[in-house]
């Protein structure tokens, strides 16, 4: 089956008001962000938005911030985005923050079919609070639920029509599992290439979990911060 559409906002047509949508990606590395554009274009509202971080002021889920389309946000790190923290403590924006690796292992149980699981993370702190606590082995676990999502946006590095995706190094990072655990997974691709094209062997996100797939059209990389050692 052909999943190749022409571009970011066709790819979005069908996202509503109140959608609640994974984005993949670490720091700025692995964001769709010709997705994300593509929402902030299509104008949707009240938005649940579920991904490690929040993009700086100006890029990546910082420019649904800055227009004021995210309703609540539900992540690990938010802090390289000044216009984020004060929307939180404005009251502007509902945040609920995870530790990284729970973060990681709700979106793996979604995608997984798991309705929850027990970890020890958060235990004795205010993860922890209106949350079921056990015992295992004389040691508390919290209760944490699964997350899904109604879409899923990710970049990936290769895909062929079918949808079958690759990616590269630490751009991978929170986009395959993502890519499980949503009802529409939507993937922009630095290249297209024909079935057949891809090794079996390297491809991380098998194409029954991918909807839409476009070649995008952001070439660049953005990194957070770059710290050089002088030169003696």
């Amino acid at each position: 089956m052909n999943k190749v559409v022409a571009n970011a906002d066709e790819a979005v047509r069908d996202v509503q008001d109140g959608a609640v949508l994974m984005v993949g990606g670490f720091g700025l590395c692995g964001i769709p962000a010709d997705l994300i554009d593509a929402l902030v274009r299509k104008g949707v509202k009240n938005l649940t938005t579920i991904s490690n971080n929040a993009g700086v002021d100006d890029y990546g889920l910082g420019r649904l911030l800055g227009t004021g389309q995210i309703r609540k946000h539900i992540g690990s790190y938010v802090g390289e985005n000044k216009a984020f923290e004060r929307m939180v403590l404005e009251g502007k924006l509902e945040l609920e923050l995870n530790p990284q690796g729970t973060l990681a292992e709700r979106i793996r149980a979604g995608g997984a079919g798991i309705p929850a699981f027990f970890t020890p993370t958060g235990a004795g702190t205010l993860v922890a609070e209106g949350k079921e606590v056990r015992d295992f082995n004389g040691r508390p676990h919290v209760l944490e639920k699964a997350l899904k999502a109604d879409f899923a946006l990710v970049r990936a590095w290769r895909a062929d029509r079918w949808g079958n995706l690759v990616f590269r190094k630490t751009a991978r990072n929170f986009n395959p599992v993502m890519a499980t655990a949503a009802r529409i997974t939507i993937a922009e691709v630095e290249e297209l290439v024909e079935p057949g094209q891809l090794d079996p062997d390297r491809v991380h996100v098998p194409s029954v979990y991918v909807k839409r797939v476009f070649v995008t059209n952001v070439k660049d990389k953005r990194i957070e911060k770059r710290t050089l050692t002088k030169r003696a």
